[in-house]
């Protein structure tokens, strides 16, 4: 806005000498346009601009819920795919495995206990949280087998599950037990390619 103003009080202050040098000068009349174009346009890019910004400033950027937001993300993502076939996507599927994920994230009982090797951990509840710890639990072992070094394995219990992670590196050892299990839990671009995939019914 500055800038603008300058514009405009310089042009309020030279008025009327350019009006004089077009008289006496006519063959500058082109020149002058020319210039008086160039500010012109100067001046509707920068309002423009301006404009774009309090606009942008005025929208929220947050989804308001995690969830949501993981949603609409793969969305963006289907919508802006050519070969996105809509007679398989499948959004309830992903909306059930982020379910699953919060429940165990956030309700599930943990008791984590270092090993020679690693770490051992007890996952447990009831109801439909006992019910994600064995649907996420065992998937994202196979995840975290990928890992150089690391093995994973899962016992099932009664209230739950049993996640054992260990490595004969002890570099590795310190990693695992330091994760915990919800670092474990984050580990990986597994959750990412799931997400993607589960969308699409594949």
């Amino acid at each position: 806005m500055n800038e603008i103003a300058g514009v405009l009080n310089w042009l309020r202050d030279n008025i009327s000498g350019l009006l004089q040098w077009l008289q006496k000068y006519k063959a500058g009349y082109l020149v002058v346009v020319l210039i008086a174009a160039r500010v012109t346009w100067r001046i509707y890019r920068s309002v423009s601009a301006r404009r774009e910004k309090v606009k942008r400033a005025a929208l929220p950027t947050q989804p308001g819920q995690a969830a949501l937001g993981a949603i609409r993300e793969i969305v963006r993502m289907l919508e802006s795919d050519p070969d996105t076939d809509w007679s398989k996507v499948n959004l309830t599927a992903l909306h059930e495995h982020l379910v699953d994920m919060d429940e165990v994230t956030l309700r599930a009982a943990v008791k984590e206990q270092p090993i020679d090797d690693g770490l051992r951990i007890e996952v447990s509840g009831t109801g439909r949280t006992l019910a994600a710890i064995q649907r996420i639990v065992p998937a994202h072992a196979q995840e975290l087998n990928r890992f150089p070094g690391w093995e994973a394995t899962v016992d099932s219990g009664a209230d739950g599950v049993v996640l054992t992670v260990t490595s004969a590196d002890p570099k590795q050892v310190a990693h695992i037990r330091g994760l915990g299990f919800i670092g474990l839990l984050a580990s990986g671009t597994q959750h990412d390619l799931r997400r993607l995939a589960m969308s699409r019914s594949e």
